[in-house]
Protein backbone atom coordinates (compact mmCIF):
# COMPACT_ATOMS: atom_id res chain seq x y z
CA UNK A 1 0.00 0.00 0.00
CA UNK A 2 1.81 3.35 -0.48
CA UNK A 3 2.78 5.10 1.93
CA UNK A 4 0.68 8.21 1.31
CA UNK A 5 -2.53 6.58 1.59
CA UNK A 6 -1.01 4.63 5.35
CA UNK A 7 -0.54 8.73 6.45
CA UNK A 8 -3.93 9.52 5.34
CA UNK A 9 -5.50 6.30 7.47
CA UNK A 10 -3.65 7.34 10.58
CA UNK A 11 -4.67 10.55 10.41
CA UNK A 12 -8.50 10.21 9.64
CA UNK A 13 -9.83 9.18 13.67
CA UNK A 14 -8.02 13.23 14.15
CA UNK A 15 -9.45 14.94 10.85
CA UNK A 16 -13.41 13.72 12.05
CA UNK A 17 -12.42 14.51 15.59
CA UNK A 18 -11.49 18.02 15.17
CA UNK A 19 -14.73 19.77 13.02
CA UNK A 20 -16.64 18.09 16.22
CA UNK A 21 -15.09 20.12 19.26
CA UNK A 22 -15.60 23.37 17.06
CA UNK A 23 -19.12 23.17 17.45
CA UNK A 24 -19.07 22.17 21.08
CA UNK A 25 -20.61 24.42 23.85
CA UNK A 26 -17.71 26.09 25.43
CA UNK A 27 -18.59 24.74 28.41
CA UNK A 28 -17.61 21.30 26.82
CA UNK A 29 -14.42 22.89 24.93
CA UNK A 30 -13.10 23.67 28.57
CA UNK A 31 -13.96 20.52 29.91
CA UNK A 32 -11.99 18.80 26.93
CA UNK A 33 -9.10 21.31 27.00
CA UNK A 34 -9.05 20.45 30.80
CA UNK A 35 -9.24 16.58 29.88
CA UNK A 36 -6.41 17.32 27.46
CA UNK A 37 -4.27 19.24 30.05
CA UNK A 38 -4.30 16.41 32.82
CA UNK A 39 -3.29 13.93 29.70
CA UNK A 40 -0.06 15.56 28.99
CA UNK A 41 0.89 16.16 32.15
CA UNK A 42 0.67 13.37 33.42
CA UNK A 43 2.69 12.10 30.48
CA UNK A 44 5.28 14.65 31.08
CA UNK A 45 5.47 13.95 35.26
CA UNK A 46 5.78 10.07 34.39
CA UNK A 47 8.52 11.05 32.06
CA UNK A 48 10.42 13.15 34.61
CA UNK A 49 10.08 10.52 37.00
CA UNK A 50 11.80 7.39 35.00
CA UNK A 51 14.39 9.57 33.83
CA UNK A 52 14.73 11.27 37.27
CA UNK A 53 14.98 7.33 38.81
CA UNK A 54 16.63 5.59 36.31
CA UNK A 55 19.76 5.96 37.28
CA UNK A 56 19.06 4.48 40.34
CA UNK A 57 16.76 1.57 39.65
CA UNK A 58 17.26 -1.54 41.46
CA UNK A 59 14.98 -4.49 42.92
CA UNK A 60 13.55 -3.16 46.25
CA UNK A 61 13.81 -6.60 47.37
CA UNK A 62 17.33 -7.97 46.76
CA UNK A 63 18.59 -4.70 45.45
CA UNK A 64 19.55 -6.47 42.30
CA UNK A 65 20.19 -4.35 38.90
CA UNK A 66 19.39 -6.99 36.50
CA UNK A 67 16.07 -6.01 35.12
CA UNK A 68 13.49 -7.38 32.83
CA UNK A 69 10.82 -4.71 31.42
CA UNK A 70 7.25 -6.27 32.52
CA UNK A 71 4.64 -3.74 30.89
CA UNK A 72 3.27 -0.44 32.12
CA UNK A 73 0.78 0.21 34.71
CA UNK A 74 -0.83 3.50 35.92
CA UNK A 75 1.79 5.25 32.84
CA UNK A 76 4.57 4.21 34.69
CA UNK A 77 7.07 1.49 33.37
CA UNK A 78 7.12 -1.64 35.43
CA UNK A 79 10.13 -3.93 35.95
CA UNK A 80 10.83 -7.55 37.15
CA UNK A 81 13.85 -8.72 38.93
CA UNK A 82 15.82 -11.70 37.18
CA UNK A 83 17.09 -12.83 40.36
CA UNK A 84 14.04 -12.74 42.69
CA UNK A 85 11.09 -11.87 40.21
CA UNK A 86 10.23 -9.00 42.55
CA UNK A 87 7.87 -6.68 39.98
CA UNK A 88 8.26 -2.52 41.01
CA UNK A 89 8.16 0.50 38.80
CA UNK A 90 10.13 4.20 39.18
CA UNK A 91 7.97 5.03 42.25
CA UNK A 92 8.63 2.12 44.37
CA UNK A 93 10.54 2.53 47.63
CA UNK A 94 10.38 6.49 47.14
CA UNK A 95 7.74 8.54 49.17
CA UNK A 96 5.76 9.14 46.18
CA UNK A 97 4.66 5.53 46.22
CA UNK A 98 1.13 4.47 45.51
CA UNK A 99 0.13 8.15 45.19
CA UNK A 100 -2.51 8.92 42.92
CA UNK A 101 -3.50 11.57 40.18
CA UNK A 102 -0.17 12.21 38.99
CA UNK A 103 -1.62 14.37 36.57
CA UNK A 104 -1.88 17.32 39.05
CA UNK A 105 1.72 17.08 40.88
CA UNK A 106 3.55 19.62 38.54
CA UNK A 107 0.33 22.19 39.30
CA UNK A 108 0.32 20.94 43.22
CA UNK A 109 4.63 21.68 43.53
CA UNK A 110 3.67 24.88 41.63
CA UNK A 111 1.09 25.68 44.27
CA UNK A 112 4.10 24.63 47.05
CA UNK A 113 6.67 27.00 45.36
CA UNK A 114 4.23 30.29 46.37
CA UNK A 115 4.53 32.26 49.37
CA UNK A 116 0.70 31.50 51.16
CA UNK A 117 0.40 27.81 50.02
CA UNK A 118 -2.00 26.73 52.69
CA UNK A 119 -3.73 23.20 52.36
CA UNK A 120 -7.28 24.42 51.00
CA UNK A 121 -5.78 26.94 49.03
CA UNK A 122 -3.92 24.56 46.77
CA UNK A 123 -6.49 21.83 47.19
CA UNK A 124 -9.10 24.77 45.80
CA UNK A 125 -6.44 25.53 42.78
CA UNK A 126 -5.58 22.10 41.32
CA UNK A 127 -9.53 20.41 41.89
CA UNK A 128 -8.81 17.92 44.95
CA UNK A 129 -9.96 17.48 47.99
CA UNK A 130 -8.10 19.02 51.27
CA UNK A 131 -7.09 15.85 53.04
CA UNK A 132 -5.11 14.82 49.84
CA UNK A 133 -3.94 18.21 49.54
CA UNK A 134 -2.43 17.29 53.07
CA UNK A 135 -1.10 14.20 52.24
CA UNK A 136 0.87 15.30 49.10
CA UNK A 137 2.21 18.07 51.09
CA UNK A 138 3.52 16.03 53.89
CA UNK A 139 4.31 13.20 51.39
CA UNK A 140 6.46 15.86 48.95
CA UNK A 141 8.51 17.24 52.04
CA UNK A 142 9.70 14.24 53.78
CA UNK A 143 12.77 14.35 51.50
CA UNK A 144 13.68 17.74 53.52
CA UNK A 145 14.82 16.39 56.61
CA UNK A 146 17.30 14.72 55.09
CA UNK A 147 18.48 17.77 53.03
CA UNK A 148 21.06 19.69 55.22
CA UNK A 149 25.33 20.45 54.54
CA UNK A 150 27.30 17.77 56.15
CA UNK A 151 29.43 20.34 57.87
CA UNK A 152 29.62 23.57 58.82
CA UNK A 153 32.87 25.53 58.78
CA UNK A 154 34.77 28.76 60.09
CA UNK A 155 32.51 30.95 62.21
CA UNK A 156 29.60 29.34 62.98
CA UNK A 157 26.31 31.05 64.47
CA UNK A 158 23.82 29.37 66.66
CA UNK A 159 20.85 30.68 68.26
CA UNK A 160 17.48 29.42 69.49
CA UNK A 161 13.84 30.35 68.32
CA UNK A 162 10.81 29.68 70.02
CA UNK A 163 7.31 28.54 68.95
CA UNK A 164 4.02 27.73 70.83
CA UNK A 165 3.70 23.89 70.89
CA UNK A 166 0.71 22.78 68.62
CA UNK A 167 -1.29 19.33 68.59
CA UNK A 168 -3.13 21.10 65.63
CA UNK A 169 -5.18 17.85 63.54
CA UNK A 170 -4.34 15.12 66.88
CA UNK A 171 -7.41 13.00 67.65
CA UNK A 172 -6.87 13.18 71.54
CA UNK A 173 -5.33 16.28 72.80
CA UNK A 174 -3.16 16.28 75.65
CA UNK A 175 -3.96 19.56 77.73
CA UNK A 176 -7.02 21.58 77.42
CA UNK A 177 -7.81 23.24 74.25
CA UNK A 178 -6.56 26.89 73.60
CA UNK A 179 -7.87 29.00 70.97
CA UNK A 180 -5.79 28.71 67.56
CA UNK A 181 -3.01 31.94 67.79
CA UNK A 182 -3.12 31.31 71.76
CA UNK A 183 -0.84 32.72 74.17
CA UNK A 184 1.09 30.52 76.73
CA UNK A 185 -0.21 30.30 80.07
CA UNK A 186 3.25 30.56 81.49
CA UNK A 187 5.49 33.93 81.20
CA UNK A 188 8.63 33.56 79.65
CA UNK A 189 10.17 30.19 78.68
CA UNK A 190 8.59 27.12 79.32
CA UNK A 191 7.47 23.54 78.16
CA UNK A 192 4.66 25.31 76.32
CA UNK A 193 7.20 26.37 73.86
CA UNK A 194 9.04 24.18 71.19
CA UNK A 195 12.87 25.09 70.82
CA UNK A 196 13.99 25.37 67.86
CA UNK A 197 17.97 25.93 67.27
CA UNK A 198 19.35 27.50 63.69
CA UNK A 199 23.12 27.35 62.85
CA UNK A 200 24.61 29.20 60.20
CA UNK A 201 28.34 29.55 58.90
CA UNK A 202 29.54 32.21 57.01
CA UNK A 203 28.63 30.37 53.52
CA UNK A 204 24.95 30.51 54.46
CA UNK A 205 25.35 26.89 54.97
CA UNK A 206 22.34 25.99 57.46
CA UNK A 207 21.32 23.36 59.94
CA UNK A 208 17.81 23.58 62.22
CA UNK A 209 16.45 20.86 64.79
CA UNK A 210 13.70 21.02 67.16
CA UNK A 211 15.93 20.97 70.93
CA UNK A 212 12.74 19.96 73.04
CA UNK A 213 10.67 22.13 75.21
CA UNK A 214 11.80 25.15 76.68
CA UNK A 215 14.78 26.08 77.66
CA UNK A 216 17.94 25.02 75.70
CA UNK A 217 20.30 22.04 77.31
CA UNK A 218 23.70 21.76 76.55
CA UNK A 219 22.91 17.70 76.19
CA UNK A 220 20.96 18.75 72.56
CA UNK A 221 23.78 20.75 71.23
CA UNK A 222 25.83 17.62 72.50
CA UNK A 223 23.11 15.24 70.48
CA UNK A 224 22.44 17.43 67.11
CA UNK A 225 25.10 20.14 66.51
CA UNK A 226 28.49 18.85 67.40
CA UNK A 227 28.18 16.01 64.55
CA UNK A 228 28.01 18.73 62.08
CA UNK A 229 30.53 21.23 63.32
CA UNK A 230 33.89 21.10 62.14
CA UNK A 231 37.06 20.77 64.61
CA UNK A 232 38.43 24.57 64.44
CA UNK A 233 34.85 26.34 64.06
CA UNK A 234 34.59 29.37 66.33
CA UNK A 235 30.90 28.85 67.91
CA UNK A 236 29.02 32.47 68.25
CA UNK A 237 26.19 32.50 69.81
CA UNK A 238 24.18 34.74 72.73
CA UNK A 239 24.87 34.80 75.93
CA UNK A 240 23.01 31.82 76.93
CA UNK A 241 24.69 29.36 79.87
CA UNK A 242 23.63 26.39 77.59
CA UNK A 243 26.18 27.26 74.45
CA UNK A 244 29.04 27.83 76.87
CA UNK A 245 28.79 24.34 78.80
CA UNK A 246 28.96 22.84 75.23
CA UNK A 247 31.79 24.94 73.95
CA UNK A 248 33.49 23.70 76.96
CA UNK A 249 32.47 20.18 77.06
CA UNK A 250 33.55 19.77 73.42
CA UNK A 251 36.38 22.19 73.34
CA UNK A 252 35.60 24.56 70.72
CA UNK A 253 36.77 28.00 70.30
CA UNK A 254 33.12 30.03 71.80
CA UNK A 255 32.14 33.94 71.53
CA UNK A 256 29.50 34.38 73.01
CA UNK A 257 27.44 38.03 72.43
CA UNK A 258 25.62 39.75 75.70
CA UNK A 259 22.65 41.36 73.72
CA UNK A 260 21.12 42.10 77.04
CA UNK A 261 23.62 44.66 77.52
CA UNK A 262 23.16 46.12 73.82
CA UNK A 263 25.71 44.77 72.59
CA UNK A 264 25.59 42.82 69.31
CA UNK A 265 28.69 43.31 67.42
CA UNK A 266 32.00 42.45 68.41
CA UNK A 267 34.68 42.74 65.84
CA UNK A 268 33.93 39.58 63.47
CA UNK A 269 31.44 38.20 65.66
CA UNK A 270 27.84 38.53 66.09
CA UNK A 271 24.59 36.51 65.63
CA UNK A 272 22.85 38.83 62.74
CA UNK A 273 22.89 36.33 60.42
CA UNK A 274 20.92 33.80 62.22
CA UNK A 275 18.50 36.49 63.54
CA UNK A 276 17.73 37.14 59.62
CA UNK A 277 17.01 33.39 59.41
CA UNK A 278 14.99 33.30 62.39
CA UNK A 279 12.62 36.38 61.11
CA UNK A 280 12.47 34.87 57.88
CA UNK A 281 11.10 31.62 58.83
CA UNK A 282 8.56 33.03 61.45
CA UNK A 283 7.96 35.92 58.83
CA UNK A 284 6.63 32.64 56.31
CA UNK A 285 5.26 30.52 59.05
CA UNK A 286 2.52 32.71 60.33
CA UNK A 287 1.17 32.19 55.93
CA UNK A 288 -0.06 28.59 57.39
CA UNK A 289 -2.21 29.95 60.56
CA UNK A 290 -1.12 27.39 62.93
CA UNK A 291 2.06 24.23 62.01
CA UNK A 292 1.32 21.16 63.94
CA UNK A 293 4.96 20.29 66.19
CA UNK A 294 4.54 16.88 65.13
CA UNK A 295 5.25 18.32 60.80
CA UNK A 296 7.47 21.20 61.97
CA UNK A 297 10.23 19.49 60.58
CA UNK A 298 9.32 19.13 57.27
CA UNK A 299 8.09 23.13 57.33
CA UNK A 300 11.96 23.98 58.78
CA UNK A 301 13.46 21.99 55.78
CA UNK A 302 10.77 23.66 53.74
CA UNK A 303 11.79 27.09 54.61
CA UNK A 304 15.50 25.54 53.93
CA UNK A 305 14.70 24.64 50.30
CA UNK A 306 13.76 28.03 49.29
CA UNK A 307 16.09 29.75 51.01
CA UNK A 308 18.32 27.41 49.13
CA UNK A 309 16.52 27.99 45.83
CA UNK A 310 16.74 23.82 45.79
CA UNK A 311 12.49 24.38 44.45
CA UNK A 312 12.72 26.88 41.81
CA UNK A 313 10.46 24.95 39.18
CA UNK A 314 8.19 22.33 39.11
CA UNK A 315 10.15 19.78 37.99
CA UNK A 316 13.19 20.18 40.04
CA UNK A 317 10.75 20.27 43.10
CA UNK A 318 9.37 16.78 41.92
CA UNK A 319 12.96 15.48 42.12
CA UNK A 320 13.95 16.80 45.62
CA UNK A 321 10.48 14.89 45.94
CA UNK A 322 11.69 11.46 45.21
CA UNK A 323 14.87 11.80 47.11
CA UNK A 324 17.48 13.10 44.35
CA UNK A 325 18.48 16.20 45.78
CA UNK A 326 20.63 18.56 42.62
CA UNK A 327 22.81 21.37 44.10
Amino acid sequence: MPRDSVRRRRTRPLDRLLPRLRVLHPQDKLRVCCFMSEQVNGEQTAALIEQARRPYLACPECQGTALNRCGHANDLQRFKCKACGRTFNSLTGTPLARLRLKTRWLAYFDCMREAACTVKSAAAKIGVHASTSFRWRHRFLKWTRLDRPARLVGIVEADETFLLESQKGARQIKRPARKRGGVANKRGISAELVNIVVARDRDGKTIDFIAGRGALKAAALHDYLLPKLAPDVVLVSDANAAYKKFAREARIHHEAINLSQGRRVSGPYHVQNVNAYHSRFKGWLQHFRGVATAYLDNYLGWRWAIDLGRIDSAERFLRAALGIIST
